[in-house]
């Protein structure tokens, strides 16, 4: 049975009606509230804040919405020490032509022999063409690994390996490990990894201690630049220091992906000179 309505009851209805009619629309129907923005470095993802700043990591500006990760190929020609590197587009396969600077450079490459004999941490500079070019002296024919590190116009920051081959390759090297103290150019390096072992897939802790512990300056826009890579040249890992001041120990924090034997070459800069040594790790499966 319907129950009428009393002439009361429609009045507050419709009092109520009209208030909420009087009301702003957000008091009506608030939308939820947007979520903050979050800044992030370019170059090492994991370092994220709520506000702009620089990355404690490796000194670049944090930025807020990166674009989506998508890989810039990269066209390589080499011919008698002359080498050509040439970005294209991911989608139109049109050369890029628009670079943001990344540590001072527009362009950085790593260029590493398989014998794991030879590193070389250059920086080719733009050519009439568009194009990158570098005039580079390789020690040997074979077979080489190099990795691309670049920052195109309104894409995200790039680290495209390249396989440049000048001879017969060669059998993968037997490394044997090598963490005793180095000597460069004007500086002493020792290195001590957390854990002592290092493990496959876990967070490896790498303590390097400079001496003589004064001079320090930044290279390239960082207090330290390491590269790692496997014996069979499969992994190449470009890294900055976790933690540094300018004190005579810095830290970098690394996940190595598989059991292998890693040459890590790291560069400190003191006193003006470019220190760069190398160590030998091996990394073992996680049980």
């Amino acid at each position: 049975m319907a129950v009428a309505s009393s002439p009361a009851c429609l009045l507050s209805r419709r009092r109520a009606a009209a208030l909420l009619a009087a009301l702003p629309l957000a008091a009506q129907e608030r939308e939820p509230a947007a979520e903050p923005v979050e800044f992030v470095c370019p170059m090492d993802p994991d370092i994220r804040a709520k506000g702009p700043g620089k990355c404690s990591r490796c000194g670049m500006a944090l930025e807020a919405g990166i674009a989506n990760q998508v890989e810039y190929p990269v066209k390589m020609r080499y011919r008698a020490g002359d080498l050509r590197l040439e970005v294209r587009h991911p989608e139109t396969g049109k050369p890029v032509r628009r670079f943001r600077v990344v540590h001072e450079k527009l362009f950085h490459l790593f260029t590493v022999s398989q014998d794991l004999a030879y590193f070389a941490h250059e920086h080719p500079v733009p050519a009439s063409d568009g194009s990158f070019r570098l005039r580079t002296r390789l020690p040997k024919p074979g077979f080489y690994r190099l990795l691309c590190d670049f920052y195109p116009e309104g894409g995200p920051p790039q680290m495209v390996p390249l396989t440049l081959l000048t001879g017969p390759p060669a059998a993968k090297p037997a490394l044997q490990p090598d963490l005793a103290p180095k000597r460069s150019e004007n500086l002493g390096v020792e290195l001590v990894t957390e854990p002592p072992e290092p493990l496959a897939g876990k967070k490896t802790l790498l303590f390097f201690r400079l001496s003589p512990a004064d001079g320090f300056e930044q290279y390239l826009g960082a207090w330290g630049h390491l590269l790692a890579a496997s014996d069979d040249l499969v992994d190449l890992i470009h890294s900055h220091p976790a933690i540094a001041d300018g004190g005579p120990q810095v830290q970098f924090n690394l996940i190595f992906p598989r059991e292998a034997v890693y040459r890590i070459w790291v560069q400190f800069q003191r006193r003006g000179v470019v220190n760069t040594v190398a160590f030998t790790v091996p990394v073992l499966r996680l049980k």
